[in-house]
Protein backbone atom coordinates (compact mmCIF):
# COMPACT_ATOMS: atom_id res chain seq x y z
CA UNK A 1 0.00 0.00 0.00
CA UNK A 2 1.24 3.23 -1.04
CA UNK A 3 1.21 6.08 1.57
CA UNK A 4 1.63 9.89 0.85
CA UNK A 5 2.53 12.10 3.54
CA UNK A 6 0.36 15.01 3.99
CA UNK A 7 1.39 18.31 5.54
CA UNK A 8 -0.18 18.57 9.07
CA UNK A 9 -2.12 21.41 10.03
CA UNK A 10 -3.55 22.81 7.47
CA UNK A 11 -7.37 21.99 8.50
CA UNK A 12 -8.36 19.69 6.15
CA UNK A 13 -9.08 17.03 8.71
CA UNK A 14 -9.36 13.07 7.80
CA UNK A 15 -6.45 11.82 4.48
CA UNK A 16 -5.44 15.80 4.33
CA UNK A 17 -3.54 15.44 7.89
CA UNK A 18 -0.56 13.03 8.39
CA UNK A 19 -0.69 10.22 6.22
CA UNK A 20 -2.89 9.09 3.13
CA UNK A 21 -3.21 5.86 1.48
CA UNK A 22 -2.63 6.68 -2.67
CA UNK A 23 -5.64 4.19 -3.07
CA UNK A 24 -7.69 6.42 -1.27
CA UNK A 25 -6.59 9.65 -2.58
CA UNK A 26 -6.78 8.17 -6.14
CA UNK A 27 -10.25 7.13 -5.60
CA UNK A 28 -11.07 11.12 -4.11
CA UNK A 29 -9.11 12.62 -7.56
CA UNK A 30 -11.23 10.14 -9.86
CA UNK A 31 -14.33 11.09 -8.10
CA UNK A 32 -13.50 15.06 -8.19
CA UNK A 33 -12.63 14.58 -12.20
CA UNK A 34 -16.08 12.72 -13.01
CA UNK A 35 -17.74 15.59 -11.70
CA UNK A 36 -16.09 18.01 -13.80
CA UNK A 37 -12.76 19.49 -11.97
CA UNK A 38 -9.73 20.52 -13.68
CA UNK A 39 -6.56 19.00 -12.45
CA UNK A 40 -5.83 22.78 -10.89
CA UNK A 41 -9.25 22.22 -9.02
CA UNK A 42 -8.51 18.83 -7.77
CA UNK A 43 -4.72 19.74 -6.92
CA UNK A 44 -5.89 22.24 -4.57
CA UNK A 45 -9.09 20.61 -3.11
CA UNK A 46 -6.78 17.69 -2.49
CA UNK A 47 -3.50 19.43 -1.44
CA UNK A 48 -1.49 17.54 -3.98
CA UNK A 49 0.99 19.72 -5.02
CA UNK A 50 3.47 17.25 -6.80
CA UNK A 51 2.78 17.04 -10.52
CA UNK A 52 3.79 13.23 -11.32
CA UNK A 53 2.07 12.40 -8.08
CA UNK A 54 -1.18 14.35 -9.55
CA UNK A 55 -0.95 12.49 -12.60
CA UNK A 56 -1.00 9.16 -11.20
CA UNK A 57 -3.52 9.66 -9.58
CA UNK A 58 -5.53 11.34 -12.81
CA UNK A 59 -3.90 8.71 -14.73
CA UNK A 60 -6.61 6.97 -17.55
CA UNK A 61 -8.85 9.89 -16.68
CA UNK A 62 -9.93 12.02 -19.45
CA UNK A 63 -9.88 15.91 -18.94
CA UNK A 64 -13.73 17.59 -18.94
CA UNK A 65 -14.81 19.25 -22.16
CA UNK A 66 -14.80 22.71 -20.50
CA UNK A 67 -10.92 22.36 -20.02
CA UNK A 68 -9.92 21.65 -23.26
CA UNK A 69 -9.18 24.80 -25.50
CA UNK A 70 -10.54 25.18 -29.04
CA UNK A 71 -7.63 24.52 -31.73
CA UNK A 72 -7.74 27.45 -33.66
CA UNK A 73 -6.37 26.02 -36.79
CA UNK A 74 -8.83 22.92 -36.62
CA UNK A 75 -11.36 25.00 -39.60
CA UNK A 76 -7.72 25.83 -41.57
CA UNK A 77 -6.79 22.00 -41.67
CA UNK A 78 -10.42 20.84 -42.52
CA UNK A 79 -9.97 23.47 -45.46
CA UNK A 80 -6.60 22.80 -46.35
CA UNK A 81 -7.85 19.12 -46.98
CA UNK A 82 -10.09 19.68 -49.21
CA UNK A 83 -8.18 21.95 -51.13
CA UNK A 84 -5.65 19.42 -51.65
CA UNK A 85 -8.31 16.56 -52.73
CA UNK A 86 -9.48 19.41 -55.20
CA UNK A 87 -5.79 19.14 -56.85
CA UNK A 88 -4.55 22.62 -55.35
CA UNK A 89 -0.19 22.48 -54.36
CA UNK A 90 1.15 23.50 -51.27
CA UNK A 91 1.63 26.70 -52.66
CA UNK A 92 -1.75 27.49 -53.85
CA UNK A 93 -3.37 26.18 -50.84
CA UNK A 94 -0.76 28.86 -48.65
CA UNK A 95 -2.18 31.50 -51.30
CA UNK A 96 -5.22 30.29 -50.22
CA UNK A 97 -5.07 30.54 -46.87
CA UNK A 98 -2.48 32.33 -45.61
CA UNK A 99 -0.99 29.69 -43.88
CA UNK A 100 2.47 28.32 -43.74
CA UNK A 101 3.91 25.41 -45.74
CA UNK A 102 4.77 23.41 -43.04
CA UNK A 103 1.78 23.50 -41.75
CA UNK A 104 -0.13 22.22 -44.78
CA UNK A 105 2.25 19.68 -45.41
CA UNK A 106 1.22 18.07 -41.82
CA UNK A 107 -2.57 18.66 -42.60
CA UNK A 108 -2.18 16.90 -45.69
CA UNK A 109 0.70 14.62 -46.64
CA UNK A 110 -1.39 11.52 -46.35
CA UNK A 111 -3.37 12.63 -49.26
CA UNK A 112 -2.48 12.16 -52.72
CA UNK A 113 0.10 14.44 -54.57
CA UNK A 114 -1.92 16.47 -57.60
CA UNK A 115 -0.17 16.07 -60.61
CA UNK A 116 2.42 18.67 -61.89
CA UNK A 117 0.56 21.36 -64.24
CA UNK A 118 2.76 25.04 -64.17
CA UNK A 119 6.56 25.40 -65.06
CA UNK A 120 8.61 26.57 -62.37
CA UNK A 121 8.52 29.81 -63.08
CA UNK A 122 4.90 30.09 -62.47
CA UNK A 123 5.21 27.50 -59.32
CA UNK A 124 7.79 30.31 -58.04
CA UNK A 125 5.59 33.20 -58.95
CA UNK A 126 2.39 31.56 -56.97
CA UNK A 127 4.83 30.81 -53.79
CA UNK A 128 6.01 34.43 -54.04
CA UNK A 129 2.91 35.44 -53.51
CA UNK A 130 1.74 32.67 -51.15
CA UNK A 131 4.68 33.88 -48.89
CA UNK A 132 3.59 37.48 -49.37
CA UNK A 133 -0.03 36.64 -48.29
CA UNK A 134 1.17 34.95 -45.14
CA UNK A 135 3.75 38.51 -44.13
CA UNK A 136 0.42 40.06 -44.80
CA UNK A 137 -1.57 37.93 -42.13
CA UNK A 138 1.20 37.63 -39.93
CA UNK A 139 1.35 41.46 -39.70
CA UNK A 140 -2.43 42.15 -39.13
CA UNK A 141 -2.40 39.57 -36.52
CA UNK A 142 0.72 41.48 -34.67
CA UNK A 143 -0.96 44.82 -35.28
CA UNK A 144 -4.19 43.60 -34.09
CA UNK A 145 -3.03 41.94 -30.72
CA UNK A 146 -1.15 45.27 -30.17
CA UNK A 147 -4.17 47.16 -30.27
CA UNK A 148 -5.93 45.03 -27.94
CA UNK A 149 -3.08 44.69 -25.56
CA UNK A 150 -3.10 48.96 -25.60
CA UNK A 151 -7.08 49.00 -25.08
CA UNK A 152 -6.57 46.98 -22.05
CA UNK A 153 -4.30 49.57 -20.46
CA UNK A 154 -6.40 52.65 -18.87
CA UNK A 155 -5.40 55.29 -17.09
CA UNK A 156 -2.22 55.28 -14.68
CA UNK A 157 -2.82 56.44 -10.69
CA UNK A 158 -0.25 57.87 -9.58
CA UNK A 159 1.03 54.88 -7.80
CA UNK A 160 0.86 53.14 -10.17
CA UNK A 161 3.32 55.90 -12.24
CA UNK A 162 5.43 55.94 -9.07
CA UNK A 163 5.84 52.27 -9.33
CA UNK A 164 6.39 52.03 -13.21
CA UNK A 165 8.81 54.74 -13.18
CA UNK A 166 11.14 53.24 -10.21
CA UNK A 167 11.55 49.72 -12.54
CA UNK A 168 11.86 52.00 -15.59
CA UNK A 169 14.44 54.17 -14.22
CA UNK A 170 16.51 51.01 -12.22
CA UNK A 171 16.58 49.19 -15.95
CA UNK A 172 17.98 52.40 -18.12
CA UNK A 173 19.37 54.88 -15.86
CA UNK A 174 22.88 55.13 -14.15
CA UNK A 175 23.98 53.49 -11.21
CA UNK A 176 26.30 53.84 -8.05
CA UNK A 177 29.39 51.54 -8.07
CA UNK A 178 30.60 50.48 -4.27
CA UNK A 179 34.52 51.12 -6.42
CA UNK A 180 33.00 54.46 -7.80
CA UNK A 181 30.07 57.31 -6.45
CA UNK A 182 27.98 57.73 -9.04
CA UNK A 183 24.79 58.93 -6.86
CA UNK A 184 23.50 61.19 -9.87
CA UNK A 185 20.28 60.53 -11.68
CA UNK A 186 20.92 60.24 -15.70
CA UNK A 187 18.35 58.32 -18.08
CA UNK A 188 19.70 57.53 -21.36
CA UNK A 189 17.19 55.81 -23.90
CA UNK A 190 16.30 56.22 -27.55
CA UNK A 191 12.55 55.43 -27.71
CA UNK A 192 10.42 59.03 -27.25
CA UNK A 193 7.70 56.49 -25.30
CA UNK A 194 10.03 55.48 -22.68
CA UNK A 195 11.41 59.30 -22.20
CA UNK A 196 7.66 60.61 -22.21
CA UNK A 197 6.67 58.35 -19.27
CA UNK A 198 10.12 58.89 -17.18
CA UNK A 199 9.58 63.01 -17.80
CA UNK A 200 5.77 62.13 -16.64
CA UNK A 201 7.88 60.11 -13.34
CA UNK A 202 9.92 62.52 -12.58
CA UNK A 203 7.03 65.36 -12.90
CA UNK A 204 5.01 63.05 -10.35
CA UNK A 205 8.01 63.48 -8.26
CA UNK A 206 8.21 67.07 -8.33
CA UNK A 207 11.14 67.03 -10.21
CA UNK A 208 10.70 70.98 -12.09
CA UNK A 209 11.80 71.86 -15.43
CA UNK A 210 14.57 73.81 -14.85
CA UNK A 211 15.99 71.72 -12.89
CA UNK A 212 16.57 69.33 -15.78
CA UNK A 213 19.33 69.10 -18.51
CA UNK A 214 19.69 67.35 -21.96
CA UNK A 215 22.04 66.35 -24.17
CA UNK A 216 22.17 63.85 -27.45
CA UNK A 217 24.11 61.23 -28.18
CA UNK A 218 24.50 59.91 -31.62
CA UNK A 219 26.53 58.44 -34.47
CA UNK A 220 28.26 61.24 -36.43
CA UNK A 221 27.40 59.85 -39.68
CA UNK A 222 23.49 59.85 -38.60
CA UNK A 223 21.76 62.80 -39.17
CA UNK A 224 23.03 65.25 -36.45
CA UNK A 225 20.65 68.09 -36.85
CA UNK A 226 18.03 66.34 -37.63
CA UNK A 227 17.75 64.48 -34.16
CA UNK A 228 18.92 67.44 -32.00
CA UNK A 229 15.63 69.12 -33.69
CA UNK A 230 13.53 66.50 -33.10
CA UNK A 231 14.95 65.98 -29.56
CA UNK A 232 14.26 69.29 -28.65
CA UNK A 233 10.64 69.54 -30.32
CA UNK A 234 9.91 66.39 -28.46
CA UNK A 235 10.80 67.78 -24.98
CA UNK A 236 9.54 71.23 -25.48
CA UNK A 237 12.48 72.72 -23.46
CA UNK A 238 14.33 76.09 -23.60
CA UNK A 239 17.44 75.62 -26.09
CA UNK A 240 19.63 76.37 -23.28
CA UNK A 241 19.55 73.48 -21.36
CA UNK A 242 20.87 71.64 -24.21
CA UNK A 243 24.23 70.26 -23.78
CA UNK A 244 26.29 69.51 -26.55
CA UNK A 245 26.17 66.43 -28.52
CA UNK A 246 27.90 63.69 -28.55
CA UNK A 247 29.15 62.31 -31.40
CA UNK A 248 30.10 58.47 -31.27
CA UNK A 249 32.80 57.74 -33.68
CA UNK A 250 31.54 55.72 -36.74
CA UNK A 251 33.69 52.45 -37.71
CA UNK A 252 33.92 51.89 -41.12
CA UNK A 253 34.25 47.56 -40.53
CA UNK A 254 30.82 47.26 -38.97
CA UNK A 255 27.70 47.84 -40.47
CA UNK A 256 24.88 49.50 -38.25
CA UNK A 257 21.27 48.49 -38.57
CA UNK A 258 20.27 51.41 -36.36
CA UNK A 259 19.69 54.03 -40.09
CA UNK A 260 17.83 55.93 -41.93
CA UNK A 261 15.18 58.45 -41.46
CA UNK A 262 14.11 56.94 -37.66
CA UNK A 263 17.36 56.74 -36.13
CA UNK A 264 17.84 59.45 -33.72
CA UNK A 265 20.05 58.69 -31.34
CA UNK A 266 19.36 58.45 -27.98
CA UNK A 267 18.82 61.36 -25.50
CA UNK A 268 20.41 62.01 -22.26
CA UNK A 269 18.39 63.07 -19.25
CA UNK A 270 20.04 64.67 -16.56
CA UNK A 271 18.83 65.72 -12.76
CA UNK A 272 20.40 68.26 -11.34
CA UNK A 273 22.01 68.48 -7.76
CA UNK A 274 20.23 64.99 -7.65
CA UNK A 275 22.14 62.54 -5.39
CA UNK A 276 19.56 62.53 -2.79
CA UNK A 277 16.75 61.78 -5.16
CA UNK A 278 19.04 58.99 -6.84
CA UNK A 279 19.48 57.77 -3.19
CA UNK A 280 15.67 57.52 -2.95
CA UNK A 281 15.09 55.55 -6.17
CA UNK A 282 17.50 53.06 -4.84
CA UNK A 283 15.76 52.53 -1.73
CA UNK A 284 12.60 52.33 -3.54
CA UNK A 285 13.68 49.97 -5.54
CA UNK A 286 14.87 47.53 -2.87
CA UNK A 287 11.87 47.85 -1.45
CA UNK A 288 9.97 46.95 -4.58
CA UNK A 289 12.43 44.05 -4.80
CA UNK A 290 11.43 42.99 -0.81
CA UNK A 291 7.60 43.35 -1.38
CA UNK A 292 7.69 41.34 -4.51
CA UNK A 293 10.11 38.45 -2.89
CA UNK A 294 7.41 38.52 0.04
CA UNK A 295 4.29 38.17 -2.36
CA UNK A 296 5.69 35.27 -3.95
CA UNK A 297 6.47 33.64 -0.82
CA UNK A 298 2.90 33.96 -0.32
CA UNK A 299 2.40 32.28 -3.18
CA UNK A 300 4.16 29.80 -2.66
CA UNK A 301 2.84 28.67 0.68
Amino acid sequence: MTEIRRRPGDGTGGLRQGTATFESLREQAVTLRREGLSRRQIRDRLHVHNNDILNRLLEGEPAPEWTKRPNAKDDLRTRARDLRLQGMTYDQIQVELGCSKSSISLWVRDLPKPERQRSPEEASAIAKRGWERTLQLREDERRQTKEQATAEIEALSDRELFILGVGLYWAEGSKDKPYERRERTIFVNSDPGMIRVYLAWLDLLGVEAEHLRFHVMIHESADVTGAEAFWADFVGGDPRRFHKTTLKRHNPTTQRKNTGEGYRGCLVVRVLKSADLYRRIEGWWCGIVVAASEADHRNRT
